[in-house]
This record gives structure tokens, C-alpha cells and sequence, in this order.
């Protein structure tokens, strides 16, 4: 795709410090790709942020022209289309502060959660990153964010102190809940709707003694596995963090023999706690069937990758996901009749993220996180090298979709709702009143609907 849009007058942009691009010019290649492989992006300009005065110049640059914004720190996110406009890089911007003693991290818009690790790491805390550290910290937050600890902490919104973030006016403004309660609660949740965030402090975890890692059966004794860890899973208490998995592996070098080209039953578990009481919460679930490779083992706060071993390269991917308050055995039917053994289904991964615990509780001031009802997160991924593969794919997480809607709430999560697609869509990721909500924080902050790109809301009519 080759931007051919009039674009306005850049000089403004001159005193950015970091680059600014125009389709064909050298590195712009590299800076509209993210992580998603999937997204097609060609912004007429690029600014390569170095920092939160970059932002400012290039929103107020935005907001004097009317050019449309869209934001990319890692572009784990990339799943959708940027024609024209202004791309924010913001993947420059990657410091972080530790305040051991606030057990606090100021995290700077495009440091990853590995940063994050990394730096907590020497003081024994952790942080509510999600089930790969290469996705970008605040982008995730913004999602609410989803993490490996998610039953036993919550979600990673709830533990943000503060955002700096550039409205679409250009003002740089920092918010917490006591001084911006409706920007603050947009952030949490509400994804990139209200502004460009370039730092958040959030809340550490304390240090904590880990187990976790993944137990691969033969896909053959996927129901069995399945049954098995769903009585388990609504057991066990708020300190163990599990999902299982349906896994068709490519035949790729970097994947591990024997699972290598296989179909498998996998159950991921991170437990928070005596790792001698993990081991034996898990005996039931490792006793459902042959176990083939079992990766669980004792774990610091910095290698909880290793609990979902997430793919660490770029790739083409859709995703998707159905939020479900309980899994009736109905429901268990329906989603081993689409991708159980003998299932003709093309989708890499579908997997049931068991919720509950902290995530079930409400936030301590009011966010836009709607998955707090959900018991069970069901999430589909597939690899769409081409567009064969992207259709096989898209009827795949559409059949999959329908099959097991009855048994939904009707909602997504907006971080693996998958490409957005026109507003009723869009929309399914937050409650009617929340969407209101965001739609009302929308024409306050961004009027002119500037962050129109990927999982926009649009401004309620005046």
C-alpha cells in the first residue's frame, strides 16, 4: 500500500528530535512494521519519538492540520489498517524507573515488559506483565491487560498510580484519580481513544517464590484433558493461574521436538506460592493422560515467558476472543467439535484462560475493564502468511465465534478482540454503559476524533 494523500506542511516538525519519515524514505520500512505481520500500515508521516516533547510537537502539529493519529510502540497490536496519517513511533522511548521503596515503576510508552522485569528484577519485584514480555507495557495497560498473575493480582490497569499523557490538543497532562477521574478511567481500559499516553507509574509486585510452565498431553486426549482441568480449575485457589490450550504446532525448527508439526492438549499453570504446594495442587491435572513434555518448574518473576513460551519472532497472526461466564458441558461439546481431534481447523492455538480470583474484583476506582464478569476467556490465534491462509483463518475464528456465542456474555476483551471491525464490533468489547462512557470522554478529549485508527470509539454526537 503507497500513501498518496496531500499531506500538510511539515515544517512545524522540525525541532523533533528522533526522525520524520515520508513513504520511501530510508528506515520508514522499518518503522511502520510491528511484531503483527498481519496490519498494513502507511502513514503519510512518521515521527520517531524520543520523548514526551516529540509527542506534544507532533499531536499539536495533528491538531493544527486535522491529520489523523495512530500509535505504534512493539505493533503486537498491528492487526488492523493505517491508511494515511500521522504514525506516533513511540519504541525509542523505552526507560524505566524503579522506586523500590514506593514499589513503583515509571514506565516510559514504548518500553516492553521485559524492561520492566529487567529493572524490577534486582530488588526482588515483579510486575503484572502478560503472557509475553516483548508486548509493550503501556499499550497492554491501556487494554487493561491481561497477566500470567491475573487471578492472583488482577488486571495490570488496576495497579497504574498515574498516566503523562498528550491529549489530542496537544496538552501534556498528568492524571491519576484524584486529579482527572474521567481521563483516568478512560485509560484503564479504554485503550488509546482520549490521548497519546508516554509514561505511567504502576504498582510492583511483592517478591514472591514461583512455579509455573506447561504440561503437553497427545491431542487425542483433548476432551479428557479439558474435562479434567475445568473441575480442577474451579478448585483451586486464587494463587494458582491456568489455561488450556488446543495446540496445532508448524513444523518450524524453533519449535522444540517432540511437539514439533504435532496437535496437542496443553495445561499452563503459574502458581504464587511454596512450590511444593504448587506441585501437588497440580498432580490431578498431570494425571488426566500420558503427559509428552511437561515444562513446569520453579520460576522468578523475570522467566514467566516461559509459562505460555509465546513465539519471540514477528509473524503474521489473527486473533479473537469470546468472554464466557461459566463452560456448560454444551459448551464443552461445541468447542471440541471445532477444534478438537478431528477437527479440520486451521487455527495455531485456541485456548481457555480461567478468570476469577482478582480479576472478578472490582477496581479500586472505576476503569473501562469489562471482563470482570467472565469466568473463562476463550482466545483463538491463527498464522495468515497469505491470503489463503488469512481466509481459512477468518472462517475458522467466524465459525468458532458462532458456535460458541449461546454460551457468551457478549462481550470481548479489546486487547485479543482480533481485527476491529465497523462500530457494532468495535463496541463488543466494552458494556453499553461503559461504551458510553468512553463515547462521552471522546468528544471531551478528541472531538475531532484525531485517534481514529485500530479500536477507535467515535465521539457521541453533539
Amino acid at each position: 500500500m503507497t500513501a498518496t494523500h496531500a499531506v500538510p506542511d511539515l515544517f512545524a516538525l522540525s525541532g523533533i528530535a528522533g526522525p520524520v519519515l515520508r513513504p520511501g524514505d530510508d528506515g520508514y520500512a522499518d518503522e511502520v512494521t510491528g511484531f503483527n505481520l498481519s496490519g498494513q500500515f502507511a502513514p503519510d508521516v512518521v515521527v520517531g519519538a524520543t520523548g514526551t516533547a516529540d509527542v506534544v510537537t507532533a499531536m499539536r502539529w495533528a491538531a493544527a492540520t486535522g491529520t489523523p493519529v495512530a500509535v505504534q510502540a512493539t505493533g503486537h497490536g498491528a492487526n488492523h489498517t493505517v491508511d494515511g496519517g500521522l504514525l506516533i513511533s513511540t519504541a525509542r522511548m523505552t526507560g524505566v524507573r524503579i522506586d523500590p521503596r514506593a514499589r513503583t515503576a515509571t514506565v516510559a510508552a514504548g518500553a516492553r515488559w521485559r524492561h520492566v522485569l529487567e529493572a524490577a528484577a534486582p530488588h526482588g519485584l515483579g510486575a503484572l506483565a502478560g503472557s509475553s514480555s516483548g508486548v509493550g507495557a503501556v499499550g497492554y495497560t491501556l487494554g487493561g491487560g491481561l497477566p500470567v498473575l491475573g487471578r492472583t493480582h488482577g488486571y495490570a490497569s488496576d495497579l497504574v498510580r498515574s498516566f503523562e499523557v498528550v491529549t489530542p490538543d496537544g496538552t501534556l497532562r498528568d492524571v491519576d484519580a484524584a486529579g482527572e477521574p474521567e481521563l483516568f478511567r478512560a485509560l484503564r481500559g479504554g485503550k488509546g481513544n482520549v490521548g497519546v499516553v508516554t509514561s505511567m507509574v504502576c504498582g510492583l509486585l511483592p517478591p514472591a517464590r514461583l512455579l509455573g510452565g506447561g504440561v503437553h498431553f497427545p491431542g487425542e486426549h483433548a476432551g479428557t484433558v479439558l474435562r479434567t482441568w475445568l473441575d480442577w480449575v474451579r478448585t483451586v485457589p486464587e494463587e494458582m493461574n491456568s489455561a488450556f490450550a488446543l495446540l496445532r504446532l508448524p513444523p518450524l525448527p524453533e519449535i522444540p521436538e517432540p511437539l514439533r508439526g504435532g496437535f496437542w492438549a496443553r495445561v499452563v499453570a503459574a502458581w504464587t506460592g511454596d512450590p511444593a504446594e504448587g506441585e501437588r495442587l497440580l498432580a490431578p491435572v498431570r494425571a488426566a493422560a500420558p503427559v509428552t513434555v511437561d515444562t513446569v518448574a520453579e520460576l522468578d518473576y523475570a522467566s514467566t515467558d516461559r509459562v505460555y513460551a509465546e513465539p519471540a519472532d514477528p509473524l503474521p497472526a489473527r486473533e479473537s476472543c469470546v468472554l464466557l461466564p461459566d463452560l456448560s458441558p454444551d459448551a464443552v461439546r461445541a468447542l471440541l467439535d471445532r477444534a478438537g481431534p478431528g477437527a479440520d481447523c486451521p487455527l495455531h492455538a485456541v485456548q481457555l484462560r480461567a478468570m476469577g480470583g482478582a480479576l472478578a474484583r472490582p477496581a479500586a476506582v472505576d476503569d473501562t475493564v469489562c471482563a470482570r464478569d467472565a469466568r473463562f476467556l476463550l482466545e483463538a490465534v491463527g498464522v495468515v502468511p497469505d491470503p489463503e491462509a488469512a481466509m481459512a483463518v477468518q472462517a475458522a475464528t467466524a465459525g468458532l465465534q458462532s458456535a460458541m456465542a449461546p454460551y457468551g456474555t457478549g462481550l470481548t476483551m479489546v486487547n485479543i478482540h482480533g481485527t476491529p471491525g465497523d462500530e457494532p464490533d468495535r463496541a463488543r468489547a466494552w458494556t453499553p454503559e461503559v461504551y458510553a462512557f468512553l463515547q462521552h470522554a471522546k468528544a471531551v478529549y478528541d472531538p475531532a476524533n484525531l485517534l481514529r485508527f485500530g479500536h477507535a470509539v467515535p465521539p457521541e454526537a453533539a
